[in-house]
C-alpha cells in the first residue's frame, strides 16, 4: 500500500490511484449466491476490476524537443531498452531541409548515442558529400531509437513502440525531403512491402502529409555490395534536385 505522501505526489503529477476495497460478508450473506448478496448490496456492483493498486498514467506529451528526448530516454515500452547501452534520439539540425531516417543504431551507434558513425555513417557522410550538403545540415535519425541486440532487423512491436518518437520529430522539423534509407526504414514510413530495389525508382511522399519521400539503399548494404553504389549515386542526384526545386 502507498504512503500518504506517495499518494500525494503521485495525485500532484496528475496520477489517480485506487485500491480495491475488501468487502465485509456475514456468515448468512456467506451461504447466498453472488447474485442475492449484490442485490442486498449495490455497493459491490461499483468496486472496480479485481486488480489492486493500478496506476492510470496520462499520454505522455511530444510536442517540443525536450519533451521528445525526455520520453525516448525513459522509454520502457519494448524490450530493446533493456539490452542497450544508451538510446539514440537523433542528431543535427532541427531545422534541415532534409531528414535522413534508418533503421537502428548499432554497435558504435549503442556506444556514442549518435546515429550512423561507424563505417556506414562516414559512407553516409561521404554520399551527402558528394552532392554538397555536410552532416551538420540534416537532421538523422532512425526508426528504432535502441541497438537491436546483434544488429539483427527491428521486430515490429519495437518499430510500433518508436513510432510516435519518429512522428514528432517529423512535426517538429517539418522537413522539405525525408531521405529513408534501408528496408525496414521505408516499408515503415510508407506503409508497405515493395522491394527496396523497387521503391528507389518510385516517386513517394510521406502517407499524410506533402512532404516527398525519398527511397535509397543503406549503406551497411553498399559495404556489402559496392556494385551497388552506382544506383545510388543516382539516387543522390534526385535528392539533390528534390531539395533546390
Amino acid at each position: 500500500m502507498l504512503s500518504r505522501r506517495q499518494l500525494q505526489c503521485l495525485q500532484g503529477i496528475g496520477i489517480r490511484q485506487w485500491l480495491r476495497k475488501p468487502i465485509l460478508r456475514s456468515n448468512s450473506e456467506a451461504n447466498q449466491p453472488p447474485e442475492a448478496v449484490a442485490h442486498e448490496n449495490p455497493e459491490i456492483l461499483e468496486q472496480p476490476p479485481a486488480e489492486t493498486n493500478v496506476i492510470v498514467s496520462e499520454p505522455v506529451k511530444l510536442d517540443s524537443w525536450d519533451d521528445i528526448g525526455q520520453s525516448i530516454h525513459q522509454c520502457q515500452a519494448c524490450e530493446l531498452a533493456n539490452s542497450c547501452t544508451q538510446k539514440v534520439p537523433g542528431v543535427g539540425d532541427r531545422q534541415a531541409e532534409l531528414m535522413i531516417i534508418g533503421e537502428g543504431p548499432g554497435h558504435e551507434e549503442d556506444l556514442r548515442g549518435e546515429p550512423f558513425v561507424g563505417r556506414s555513417g562516414q559512407l553516409l557522410d561521404k554520399m551527402l558529400l558528394a552532392i554538397g550538403i555536410a552532416r551538420s545540415q540534416v537532421f538523422i535519425t532512425n526508426i528504432v531509437k535502441c541497438r537491436p541486440p546483434n544488429n539483427r532487423d527491428p521486430h515490429i512491436n519495437e518499430v510500433k513502440a518508436c513510432e510516435p518518437f519518429i512522428q514528432a520529430q517529423i512535426a517538429q522539423i517539418k522537413p522539405r525531403v525525408i531521405l529513408a534509407v534501408g528496408r525496414i526504414s521505408a516499408h515503415h514510413l510508407l506503409n508497405c512491402n515493395t522491394p527496396v530495389g523497387k521503391l528507389i525508382d518510385q516517386t513517394h511522399h510521406l502517407p499524410g502529409s506533402d512532404i516527398p519521400l525519398k527511397v535509397t539503399y543503406h549503406p551497411a548494404y553498399l559495404l556489402r555490395n559496392p556494385s551497388a553504389k552506382s544506383i545510388v549515386w543516382q539516387d543522390m542526384k534526385k535528392l539533390h534536385k528534390m531539395l533546390n526545386r
